[in-house]
């Protein structure tokens, strides 16, 4: 995610959706960040037809987007905006079928180079009950060298 140069201070909920609504790729999934700071982010889509496979569940491709992105969100609450994904994996652990595809991360821990973040995917059905079909852990970095280094991205 590639930010303003802004300091996590001064990187908030709305900063946080600016920069998803500059996304062209999120813009496609229709995804929307609804909860952003303290360390944490959550990102949310609508399943809708076009996201899933050819056995009606979401796609991996988008289980897959939606923990990196959210990943590196809860990361730059850390490590400000101007940040990009270092690596991250995921684990499929049951098939996502619902209404809405919710992603949670948080910092695990968080140094001047590198944000560890982890993240657990949730499939929200018709009631609203939640049922986790993925988790994932990965980094973040800075885009140029250490945070606070006022670089663009």
């Amino acid at each position: 995610m590639a930010g303003s140069g802004r300091t996590s201070a001064e990187f908030d909920l709305a900063a946080a959706q600016q920069a998803l609504a500059a996304q062209p790729f999120s813009r496609l999934v229709q995804a929307r960040i609804t909860e952003f700071g303290g360390g944490a982010a959550t990102l949310e889509i609508d399943i809708r037809e076009e996201l899933q496979q050819q056995h009606g569940f979401v796609h991996g491709g988008v289980l897959s987007y939606a923990a990196d992105n959210t990943l590196t969100f809860a990361a730059a609450t850390a490590l400000g905006a101007a940040i990009v994904t270092g690596g991250f994996s995921i684990q499929y652990v049951r098939p996502a079928r619902g209404r809405t595809l919710r992603a949670r991360a948080q910092v695990v821990q968080a140094g001047r180079r590198q944000a560890v973040c982890r993240c657990e995917l949730t499939v929200l059905d018709e009631e609203g009950a939640e049922s986790v079909c993925a988790v994932a852990q990965g980094t973040a970095m800075p885009l140029n060298g250490p945070a606070g280094g006022g670089g663009e991205g």
